[in-house]
């Protein structure tokens, strides 16, 4: 060691005639060195320092070599060289001596270069003292610094560890995180191993990075004669100082791990709400023995691993048990129906008991119909899924029961404000016509679907919708409007709830967009695309679930019958009229009497018009196919009056009266029935047969 900037302190030039006596009382002994003659002459001190006798020194540096080992030597010598060298008037260095009983210690030395008038160097004058003490002083001190540092060290990696596991959700994220090139293995362990009790025995559930394993210790009896069975029964840390220990306290084990080569191990019970859950082990290869300050630090880290542990435990029950509860309410298996392709998906982003209520469901209908219902229930906990399961089975019911697409959701938001609970629920009913393509929307407060056509290019239907179920119930608006869509064969119907469609800080008409360009981007087949869409979803992540429900109409049979199609018209709802004339005209067309729609989109609304017009109520508009020797297609309009219509005559310049004449010049027959307290005035169109390719009736027609 050098310290060259040093300052020796000033000598008398005649030194060491005079001696300094400030030098004697602070134990210093002091030299003069003749460059020119070579000779160094010192007190009784310096020699006393260097432990050299009077007798033994004759004056010449080289001597002093049986005390100063030759490493010290050169690097001393080469040292002073350098300051005569370079100009210096002073020079230090610490330098190690070998007393007589062959020890070593440490000395310092100062001098104090004089140089004539050109810059030569001929005298140094300097003084040597015993730095044994200074030195011990100071390596006790850096001793320290680094104990200090290595606990902070510690200290830091177990805060990290701690931190990290406090995101931890699951089993595997606290694994995950203890695997961590960060994690405990950075205390200097060369392994880790850990085992969780189940059942009275140990399960191996980690280890690593090296892998310590033992074969047939994967799965062990609690009484096995193993360190980590040891310190569960015994609920006490055990910390192996030795290879020598660890050989006589596990000799079942240290035979089928010598070659880890491992001279220390740390094994730590894990143990919450005053239980053993399990172990852990950190296996060392450098090392022998533990510190009271760091088996503190490991049995800390072990604490925390234990809460962990149990966090993700408990988080990992309750999840199975929301999901199963989930599980339990959506439907066990989707029913064929002929005439269409389905695919169902469903994506859970639960955390915990955080489940959603999103749900589907596929209801098979008489005459060639099916239903097909998204939604999503609010909240995210066991109280959503159960919502949702009470709302899966009476929407169905309501189907089944034959009830019109709004008359099921508004029954079904008065059964959800009914129940005991303060969520809502947005939904939205698709019941398809597979003969016809004619599909009827109600949407209550639920996203739009989408329609994906036959070339691969799609669009969102926008869907006049009503309030969500339960609070349209609350405020008293039950009239939900209904929209037709037609779904030409090939054509693919899409609904998801809004998770598939939603992200953190994105409008939700941006994700509609997006969704439509990757459906328009996706495989034609229903269950290829739907795996893309969900493959999309799991890679964005989010904080919610998704529900979807594809339907592709194929092309309908010969012998397909057509159920009858019904829609409710209220009074002064314009828009319920137009409606019903959209879905009259995809109606005639899907049946085979796009010849004659025009004829019977006119009858019918003179029909709907004078129900309205005539009679306080609403009117309900039929059509369906009448079974029969040809094809015939019936429109039925009821109203709630006994009132028989009457044909009069409008006059030249009348601008009524001319509806019936209408009727009877454009159907094939009309006529009047009586329907409970009301009538239903009905009329009927032949249609082309759709096995001719001339397009000619195919049957008389009657009045």
């Amino acid at each position: 060691m050098a310290d060259r900037g040093a300052s020796a302190r000033s000598l008398p030039d005649d030194w060491p005639v005079h001696p300094d006596p400030i030098l004697a009382l602070n134990r210093m002994g002091g030299f003069d060195w003749d460059l020119n003659a070579g000779i160094m002459r010192m007190d009784a001190r310096a020699h006393e320092v260097l432990d050299v006798r009077p007798d033994e020194f004759d004056g010449r540096p080289m001597t002093l070599s049986t005390r100063v080992p030759p490493v010290e030597g050169q690097r001393l010598d080469t040292l002073v060289s350098q300051a005569l060298k370079d100009g210096s008037e002073n020079y230090g260095a610490y330098f190690r001596i070998r007393r007589r009983d062959g020890s070593l210690r440490w000395t310092h030395a100062q001098g104090r270069i004089l140089r004539d008038g050109t810059g030569r160097p001929h005298r140094i004058i300097g003084i040597v003292r015993d730095a044994t003490q200074e030195l011990g002083d100071a390596e006790a001190r850096y001793e320290r610094t680094a104990e200090d540092e290595a606990r902070r060290r510690q200290t830091n990696v177990v805060q990290l560890t701690t931190a990290a596991l406090a995101h931890a959700r699951t089993v595997q994220d606290v694994i995950d995180v203890l695997a961590d090139p960060h994690g405990p293995t950075h205390l200097g362990a060369m392994s880790l191993v850990m085992g969780l009790v189940e059942g009275g025995r140990i399960r191996v559930v980690a280890t690593g990075p090296t892998d310590g394993q033992v074969p047939g210790t994967r799965l062990t009896r609690l009484d096995a004669q193993y360190p980590m069975n040891e310190v569960v029964r015994t609920l006490t840390p055990h910390f192996i100082e030795s290879p020598e220990e660890f050989a006589e306290c596990y000799p079942l084990l240290w035979p089928h791990i010598t070659d880890l080569k491992i001279t220390s191990a740390a094994y730590l019970p894990l143990i919450a709400q005053a239980r053993p859950i399990g172990a852990m082990g950190l296996l060392y290869r450098d090392r022998r023995g533990f510190p009271p300050e760091e088996r503190n630090v490991l049995v800390a880290l072990g604490s925390g691993i234990a809460q962990s542990l149990q966090r993700a435990m408990f988080y990992e029950q309750e999840k199975d048990v929301a999901q199963a509860l989930q599980q339990a309410m959506l439907p066990r298996s989707i029913p064929s129906v002929p005439g269409v392709d389905v695919a169902v998906r469903y994506r859970s982003a639960s955390l915990g008991r955080d489940i959603g209520g999103d749900w589907y469901d596929l209801i098979p209908l008489p005459g060639g119909r099916v239903g097909a219902v998204i939604g999503d229930v609010q909240g995210h906990d066991t109280h959503a899924a159960a919502v949702m399961g009470q709302l899966r089975i009476v929407l169905r019911a309501y189907a089944a029961e034959g009830h019109t697409p709004a008359a099921v959701i508004a029954r079904a938001s008065v059964f959800l404000h009914e129940l005991d609970t303060d969520r809502f629920a947005t939904c939205l009913y698709a019941e398809a016509d597979l003969s016809t393509g004619v599909v009827q929307v109600v949407r209550a407060g639920h996203i739009d679907p989408l329609v994906r056509h036959t070339d691969g290019t799609c669009r969102r239907v926008d869907v006049d919708g009503g309030l969500p179920l339960g609070l349209s119930a609350e405020f008293g608006r039950l009239e939900y409007p209904v929209s037709t869509v037609e779904l030409e064969p090939g054509q693919t119907l899409l609904l998801c709830t809004d998770g598939l469609v939603e992200q953190p800080g994105a409008d939700l008409d941006d994700g509609i967009r997006a969704l439509v360009a990757m459906v328009a981007s996706a495989p034609d087949d229903v269950r290829d695309l739907a795996d893309r869409l969900i493959d999309a979803a799991d890679e964005r992540g989010g904080d919610d679930d998704v529900a979807l429900l594809l339907l592709r109409r194929r092309a309908p049979s010969a012998q397909q019958v057509a159920a009858p199609l019904q829609r409710h018209i209220a009074s002064g709802e314009p828009e319920a009229l137009t409606e019903a004339r959209h879905m009259i005209r995809i109606t005639a067309s899907g049946w085979g009497a796009r010849e004659r729609t025009d004829e019977i989109e006119l009858v019918a609304d003179e029909l709907i018009t004078n129900a309205l017009m005539h009679t306080e109520g609403a009117a309900i508009l039929s059509l369906r196919v009448p079974t029969g020797s040809y094809r015939r297609l019936r429109v039925e309009v009821e109203d709630s009056s006994s009132a028989l219509p009457r044909r009069r005559d409008a006059g030249e310049s009348g601008v009524s009266g001319r509806g019936l004449l209408l009727v009877d010049l454009l159907s094939d027959v009309w006529g009047v029935e009586a329907r409970g307290g009301g009538k239903c005035v009905w009329c009927e169109f032949v249609v082309p047969d759709r096995g001719h390719g001339d397009g000619r009736d195919s049957g008389p027609a009657q009045h």
